[in-house]
């Protein structure tokens, strides 16, 4: 790797698919364009040649920084090298550099192991954590969409999201989401949750569904649920539970 670092024009630079991140929004970047504007850049970024420009490979968040500062050029190292390693070092630089949200985390980790860039084996180690904590964070990756945009918004903890991960009843599961984001409970309220709505499933079905993978909090001994009404939680066997497809319960809750 030539570490030489040089000016390269902001316009010959291609943001490439390396980005791990889901956004860049622009409260996070304001604290990186005053430093930028006041000292300058201290790390440079990672491109490679791509045609008669670059591609860039690292540095994302320096680099619109500088766009937004309306700067012609930006310190770069020009890397060469195969296409895992350049995976790598995205992976690596964006997780140092700030810390990725579960959601974003998942993205990355279930990129390297698509890629082949790292084994999980090996992701465990870099990370210092077990090997099922990395298989618990890659299954983040196909939640569904509406529990993955809360735990990115800080909305909810993983733990609680897992639960409802479960859920495959989406209009019934984006009435406990949002019950649970307003509540802020816990994964042990969500797993009462869960256990309860398992509950009005089919006998067979209900004792073969798998969990989501990752530490689920053991659920109370008597499940609890909100209700579609006053959305308080109470113990299930103080309510009465009456069978509804998901365009009554709609239209239930949009009335009340």
């Amino acid at each position: 790797m030539d570490q030489q670092i040089i000016e390269i024009p902001i316009v010959k630079i291609k943001v490439g698919g390396h980005d791990q991140r889901l956004q860049v929004d622009d409260e996070s970047l304001d604290g990186l364009v005053a430093s930028i504007a006041r000292v300058g850049l201290l790390y440079p970024v990672v491109v490679a040649v791509d045609g008669d420009g670059f591609l860039l490979i690292e540095g994302h968040r320096r680099f619109a920084a500088h766009k937004r500062l309306g700067r012609d050029t930006i310190g770069g190292i020009v890397q060469t090298g195969h296409e895992d390693t350049f995976a790598e070092m995205a992976f690596a630089g964006n997780f140092f550099r700030k810390d990725l949200s579960p959601v974003e985390l998942a993205c990355a980790l279930k990129d390297c192991l698509v890629r082949k860039t790292m084994t999980v084996k090996e992701l465990a180690a870099g990370f210092h954590r077990s090997e099922h904590w990395v298989h618990s964070m890659v299954a983040i990756f196909d939640w569904p969409e509406d529990i993955q945009g809360a735990i990115h918004g800080g909305a909810i903890s993983v733990s609680a999201a897992s639960n409802l991960a479960c859920v495959t009843d989406d209009n019934y599961r984006r009435y406990l989401l949002d019950n649970a984001v307003l509540g802020g409970v816990t994964a042990r309220t969500t797993a009462a949750w869960l256990q309860a709505w398992r509950s009005l499933k089919p006998p067979d079905v209900a004792v073969t569904t798998e969990p989501v993978q990752g530490a689920i909090a053991p659920p109370p001994l008597v499940p609890q649920a909100p209700c579609f009404f006053c959305s308080n939680t109470l113990p299930v066997n103080e309510m009465s539970h009456v069978p509804l497809c998901g365009a009554c319960i709609k239209q239930i809750r949009a009335a009340t």
